[in-house]
């Protein structure tokens, strides 16, 4: 039996993207980001997770059939989530390629510093078997061409300069993938201030006119 976890932010993306409350996972799952982000994958066995939650082994098969499904099933809903609230940033902003991309890349940075248990789980895909890379990676493709057709179309408008709009969009998903590795919820910045900062990093990148 695989427990759904689509819980962790779909429902408030829909409402408000940049909205966060608790994270909201099934303890099993979160047991098992905690340990995977502090000793990695491969340095986690299924019964320590089992310990931290406080259930038996076979409890914990009754709801994932596996270490591979617990860590599918965190990615992919991160994965999920951060398109959800992207899509509805996109849509607030409407069709002018420059609030649009602002829009998204906000969403994209505060859901790296607001989530960055799930977020940095992406350093462990390499640790997914074939099916769920591919799925895995099929979601953050996705994620690529919105920002991609956006700022394509920036440049076709002129709202943006870059003579490399691929090349760009990499470096900027780069930019905003990598808070979740130096965020602190008690450092000198807030998450919207972060946020805010990789905005005009961004925009510089995609060349956006002044």
């Amino acid at each position: 039996m695989n427990t759904q976890s689509g819980r962790t932010g779909q429902e408030t993306a829909r409402g408000h993207w940049r909205a966060y409350g608790g994270l909201d996972l099934h303890p099993i799952l979160l047991h098992a980001m905690e340990a995977f982000n502090e000793q990695g994958y491969h340095g986690t066995s299924v019964r320590e997770i089992a310990a931290r939650v406080g259930v038996t082994v076979p409890a914990l098969y009754y709801h994932y059939a596996n270490k591979q499904a617990l860590l599918a099933t965190l990615l992919e809903t991160s994965m999920k989530d951060v398109l959800d609230r992207c899509r509805a940033a996109a849509e607030e902003a409407g069709e002018e390629p420059l609030p649009r991309f602002c829009a998204m890349v906000e969403s994209i940075v505060l859901y790296m510093a607001h989530r960055k248990g799930l977020a940095f789980l992406d350093t462990e895909i390499r640790s997914l078997e074939p099916d769920n890379r591919a799925r895995y990676i099929a979601l953050r493709d996705y994620l690529e061409h919105m920002l991609l057709d956006t700022v394509r179309t920036g440049v076709s408008e002129g709202a943006f300069t870059t003579p490399i709009p691929a090349d760009a969009v990499r470096a900027v998903l780069i930019m905003c993938q990598g808070v979740a590795n130096w965020y602190r919820a008690d450092g000198p910045l807030s998450a919207e201030e972060v946020a805010r900062r990789h905005v005009l990093l961004c925009l510089g990148t995609v060349g956006a006119r002044a």
